[in-house]
């Protein structure tokens, strides 16, 4: 068979499985890999190249340097620090989204959303807001913000790396940034005056997926909770923790009032989800006693373990059992369905009780047959003293990378090679916090470019293409190649409908005789603009929160989506002329 009519045939049953998901993305994008080398469209080391490119390596590094950053807790401080100045709780939120949006430029839009939800979802409600008109917005929001530089979302990085292979100069660090900006800045006014009518009221059903421990906490030296009153601490307002009870030497203060003002040494019984008590534990200077006393050597993992029958701990409290001295960690948490209100300390352990359990690797291992790991939470634990050196670590590698002073890839690699090296993150978490199917993705796609231009396909269907659209002119060109961008989007990942519209968009617009940087500009912030289907990760994660329908995301993005097409379509051929 043709070669042309071959490469048309695998690009063709390419889209329809990309669309249909009736595989995973990157099962397909390996058997169009597999099917090149198979009919000889390609020789290895042409269809392995991608797999080492500098695209693959920048994108691998910053998915790396994206965990740093959550496992010291910046991001999540930066959600507390705006949540603790707030004075109008509609006049926050709105400000929260302009920040979810900055932080998404230089950020995994994922990770973002998944850091703001609980801050996002707690705002809400305290301002009397359904969280469906909450949440949608913030997902938004993160997906406008990584339109704005070069690292904002991987696509905008997998076009960039395709662009020297069809004879076109990469994308700099802030080229986006004209268009970017200007459509960040108007969809972000939509999401605060238009979207909430648009959108349902449904409260959140954020909190019931969260399981709520109870756990001892003591204010130490120079906490932030010292000398305050509960009211002005802000624990249930702002960090989503009630408090139970307070203990001062011998005395105890069973649901103290709001007006309860704290001493450094105060013991807090408090009850929330794990990631608010692991957040609360880290930003406001309050402590576990159990963990200060235990003493650990080489890697310490976190933990959540079911009390199973026959366990020693049963019908004892956790002093009675020893259970530090028996097992080597400490227990900083409990969570029990039905329960008394009472300080951890006096509760005595029951059958299917579930401890939050922190120890070394191995103790954790030998924890025995009687209690069950029912998860590790290890990755949620943060540490804002490793902050200042992970934002500076980060905040170096794209300053020097944006600059030009060194290429970007050394620089986010060599970040990564320096956060293993102080042990920002350990070597486990760094492979786990690559999204490997994004990267498999990529690196066959990269490879089934190459075999698109040099056997001659794009050229074929560029030139039929050309036929089609010389009528409609530069401005309608854009258009066409837009819309096209945006339908395919919504059913298949970001990066293969970019990858699969860039060549065509390139060749069809060098044929017209055209520039082609504006159709590969427009091509990349139309890739983006995931906004009328659920299926995008951000979106994704708020959508079972919000209790939304498919319908609702149809309703409010459709308008954003034709706010981002006619900002756009005023924007880009001002800044990169036909």
């Amino acid at each position: 068979m043709d070669p042309v009519t071959l490469i048309l045939i695998l690009f063709v049953v390419a889209l329809v499985l990309f669309a249909t998901e009736w595989l995973p993305v990157d099962v397909t994008a390996l058997g169009l890999l597999s099917a090149l080398l198979l009919f000889g469209l390609l020789k290895p080391r042409e269809a392995f190249a991608g797999f080492g490119s500098d695209t693959v390596l920048t994108l691998a590094s910053l998915f790396i340097l994206t965990r740093v950053l959550l496992r010291a807790g910046v991001i999540e401080w930066i959600g507390a620090a705006l949540a603790r100045r707030s004075r109008s709780a509609t006049g926050t939120l709105r400000a929260l989204l302009g920040t979810v949006a900055g932080v998404s430029a230089f950020t995994s839009n994922t990770a973002t959303t998944a850091v703001f939800l609980p801050v996002v979802a707690g705002m809400a409600r305290r301002a009397g807001i359904p969280a469906s008109r909450a949440l949608m917005p913030l997902a938004f929001a993160s997906i406008l913000g990584g339109t704005i530089t070069l690292i904002g979302t991987s696509t905008n990085l997998v076009v960039s790396g395709a662009l020297p292979a069809t004879g076109q100069k990469p994308l700099g660090f802030f080229e986006l940034a004209w268009v970017g900006v200007p459509v960040a800045i108007m969809g972000l006014a939509y999401l605060f005056f238009v979207a909430p009518r648009l959108l349902p009221a449904r409260d959140a059903q954020l909190e019931d997926s969260l399981r709520a421990y109870l756990a001892d906490l003591t204010v130490a030296p120079g906490s932030a909770l010292e000398g305050v009153t509960l009211r002005e601490s802000g624990l249930g307002r702002d960090h989503g923790l009630t408090v139970v009870a307070v203990r001062r030497g011998e005395d105890t203060v069973y649901a103290p009032p709001a007006s309860f003002r704290l001493l450094e040494g105060d013991t807090l019984t408090v009850e929330g989800p794990t990631e608010r008590i692991l957040a609360g534990k880290n930003t406001l200077g309050i402590v576990s006693k159990s963990e200060q006393k235990l003493q650990t050597g080489g890697d310490v993992r976190l933990v959540e373990v079911v009390v199973m029958p026959g366990s020693p701990l049963l019908g004892r409290t956790l002093r009675e059992a020893r259970f530090r001295e028996r097992y080597g960690a400490s227990v900083l948490a409990l969570h029990r369905r039905a329960r008394q209100v009472e300080r951890l300390g006096r509760l005595r352990v029951q059958v299917g009780d579930v401890l939050l359990v922190q120890g070394g690797a191995e103790r954790i291992d030998a924890l025995g047959d009687h209690l069950v790991v029912l998860g590790d939470l290890t990755e949620r634990q943060s540490d804002l003293k490793r902050a200042p050196l992970a934002v500076l670590l980060f905040a170096g590698a794209v300053l020097l990378g944006g600059l030009g002073v060194v290429p970007l890839g050394v620089a986010v690699v060599v970040a990564v090679a320096l956060s293993l090296a102080l042990r920002l993150i350990t070597p486990e978490e760094a492979y786990g916090a690559v999204e490997w199917p994004v990267i498999v993705l990529v690196a066959c796609m990269l490879a089934f470019g190459t075999a698109f231009e040099t056997t001659g396909a794009a050229k074929v269907l560029t030139g039929a293409l050309s036929g089609v659209l010389e009528p409609l002119g530069p401005y309608g060109l854009l258009a066409a190649l837009f819309v096209v961008t945006v339908a395919l989007t919504q059913p298949m990942s970001n990066q293969a409908a970019a990858l699969v519209m860039l060549p065509l968009a390139i060749g069809t617009a060098k044929a017209l005789g055209y520039d082609p940087r504006p159709f590969i500009i427009g091509i990349t912030v139309a890739a983006s603009n995931s906004f009328i289907t659920p299926l995008e990760p951000s979106c994704m994660l708020v959508y079972g929160p919000g209790r939304y329908t498919f319908l609702d995301f149809v309703r409010v993005g459709a308008g954003l989506t034709l706010l981002t097409f006619v900002v756009s379509l005023l924007i880009i051929p001002r800044i990169w002329p036909f």
